[in-house]
């Protein structure tokens, strides 16, 4: 039998990351470890650095070719991010 206070281990976990405000970190991390399933191996294998900084991705990218294309696509890499936090993480990105 629940009692009235019970909470499932996701709502816990969720409280848990607002109240010492670290969600927002926990997310970051998620999205670095993601990057693969976001832009896909190919583009994921030639990325040399990759973090979150103020609401910004930086990147650095080893082939021009590859850096110029993420360019050009630069809204769709912030919306699938987005899309994937379930929040505001990325307003921009910096190429490094």
């Amino acid at each position: 039998m629940r009692k009235a206070n019970d909470k499932s281990i996701k709502d816990a976990i969720e409280q848990m990351l607002n109240v010492y405000k670290i969600k927002r970190r926990f997310d970051e991390t998620h999205v670095v470890a993601a990057w693969p399933d976001i832009v896909g191996k190919s583009v994921a294998n030639r990325t040399k650095e990759l973090f979150i900084r103020d609401r910004k991705l930086f990147l650095r990218i080893e082939s021009s070719v590859i850096k110029n294309e993420l360019v050009m696509m630069r809204q769709q890499i912030i919306q699938k991010i987005n899309d994937e936090a379930k929040s505001t993480l990325v307003d921009d990105i910096i190429f490094l």
